[in-house]
């Protein structure tokens, strides 16, 4: 898929404003939560044991797949999710996502394999702060304290769902659906309010995975 340079991008949070609402995290603020808007999401499925599509694809990231269930890796394209024992998640800029995605199926050609541009289907944001986990654990029954960094775990929270990724200790990168964006954050600003929640910019999350991988903030 492919945006003409000449058309803005909207962010799934669009409507709240949150650029408007951007702070510097004070003492007071024990949880900070930062959309990161506008990656490529590229969806990878393949067989771990076929040999044509683990090279294939090692070939245009740089590195094999994780096949370690729950691995979360960073490559020269950008950060691999493992989604199950057949399927990854990738996230990359958006600039480069039309350049990964040809060079991927063409990797691929005639073998057992699915290429899927998911950029306009996914959506994400970094929550941290002394407090996160607290947070975290109001939302739903995953044990996240056991999620270690370089992890990532799908869970439910109320009517939602979401991709848990523990980036480092000092907070988690949550990615879910485009369609349920209103409602999740909705439900964590409301969650997060205990803690003197702190909106901050795109541009000011510090995080080591995915904040490389913006480009429009």
């Amino acid at each position: 898929m492919f945006n003409p340079p000449n058309v803005m991008l909207e962010s799934p949070l669009h409507a709240f404003g949150l650029p408007a609402r951007a702070a510097t995290p004070a003492q007071e603020n024990r949880v900070a939560m930062s959309e990161l808007p506008h990656l490529g999401y590229i969806v990878l499925r393949g067989k771990a044991d076929d040999t044509a599509f683990m090279q294939g694809v090692a070939g245009v990231l740089g590195q094999a797949l994780v096949t370690q269930p729950m691995s979360v890796v960073a490559t020269t394209a950008g950060a691999v999710l493992w989604v199950s024992p057949d399927e990854w998640l990738l996230a990359c800029k958006r600039s480069a996502r039309d350049a990964l995605l040809a060079a991927l199926t063409a990797a691929l050609q005639g073998v057992f394999a699915q290429v899927v541009d998911n950029s306009g289907g996914l959506t994400a944001l970094r929550i941290s702060g002394p407090d996160h986990l607290l947070l975290l654990r109001q939302l739903g029954p995953y044990d996240y304290e056991s999620l270690a960094v370089g992890r990532c775990a799908s869970t439910v929270a109320s009517k939602t769902g979401f991709t848990v990724v523990r980036t480092d200790t000092e907070g988690v990168v949550l990615v879910f659906r485009r369609s349920f964006a209103d409602y999740t954050w909705r439900l964590l600003e409301r969650t997060a309010k205990p803690y003197r929640l702190c909106i901050t910019s795109p541009a000011h999350c510090a995080d080591p995975l995915f904040t490389p991988l913006l480009e429009i903030v």
